[in-house]
């Protein structure tokens, strides 16, 4: 069941809470601008710099778009916060459990985000051995550093845009080390000369979770995780179950009565509990567990 309507002044949703999803560690936390306390969202996609107001609660809300091209917007935003997804179905399905329902209850309205799967892919590679507060300033640094400039009518800079693959084919290690990228500097090096070379990340969008992942992991410093996390937040993939450390202990500790399990033993578990939003679930485990 569809939850939101375009409306003149931008879109009207139910079920969605644009803080709790923004703040829940996906591609947006990492480079958007936000004052969520007053509701308000700056963020480019392409070359169009969206500004957002939400206005309401998780359960019912407006939100007023302003950007030079309002009709990409409005359907930029609808995919963007995954607003055709059914949530009153997707509740339904993961509602397997008291932890998760709480979890429902506490982050009611957070959504799966669709992303760019290049800008998924450089802010998880940002991601390993990491925290939230730091990946975000690295992916403002590479934005900073190597996004396009944005031009209002009067052509004044209003923003930065995201860098894509091409702008970044010429640097070096030590360009990105001097964002802060750190030892993941020879990573990055290594993902854009291969998403030149080898590999269309635009072009995997039909194909399966399995697939995906398995061209994904051909990334140098793409291992499980991230591949899954890529599959899930660029691509949609709702079979993904990204396993990191928060979800692993998490996992051991309300499903597993403490004993340590291995992350194959979590995934299985996951897949048969959860099945075609184990995605969701995730999300919601893994967002509970940091605000523990």
């Amino acid at each position: 069941m569809r939850s939101y309507k375009i409306t003149d002044y931008g879109i009207s949703a139910t079920d969605f809470d644009i803080g709790h999803t923004v703040e829940s560690a996906q591609p947006l936390t990492f480079h958007a601008d936000y004052n969520l306390a007053e509701g308000n969202l700056s963020y480019v996609s392409g070359r169009n710099l969206i500004n957002v107001l939400w206005l309401g609660g998780s359960k019912s809300c407006r939100i007023r778009l302003k950007s030079k091209d309002m009709d990409f917007a409005k359907r930029e935003f609808v995919k963007r916060f995954a607003l055709n997804d059914d949530m009153e179905k997707i509740y339904k399905e993961i509602s397997t459990d008291r932890f998760v329902e709480s979890s429902i209850q506490k982050y009611h309205g957070m959504r799966v985000t669709r992303n760019d799967p290049w800008e998924t892919t450089l802010c998880f590679l940002m991601s390993q051995y990491n925290n939230v507060k730091r990946i975000r300033l690295i992916i403002k640094r590479f934005v900073s550093e190597f996004g396009e400039e944005i031009l209002d009518e009067k052509g004044n800079v209003v923003a930065k845009a995201f860098p894509t693959i091409s702008d970044l084919l010429e640097c070096k290690e030590t360009d990105f080390r001097r964002c802060g990228a750190g030892f993941r500097a020879k990573y990055l090096v290594k993902a854009v000369d291969y998403c030149t070379n080898n590999l269309d990340l635009y072009k995997l969008e039909n194909k399966s979770y399995g697939n995906i992942k398995d061209e994904l992991m051909q990334i140098t410093g793409v291992g499980e995780k991230v591949a899954d996390c890529i599959a899930l937040m660029g691509y949609g993939k709702m079979e993904a179950f990204p396993i990191d450390v928060w979800v692993k202990r998490t996992m051991e500790a309300f499903y597993f009565k403490g004993k340590s399990t291995s992350i194959k033993e979590i995934r299985q578990f996951a897949e048969k509990r959860w099945e075609n939003f184990c995605g969701y679930a995730q999300q919601y485990l893994f967002h509970s567990a940091r605000n523990m």
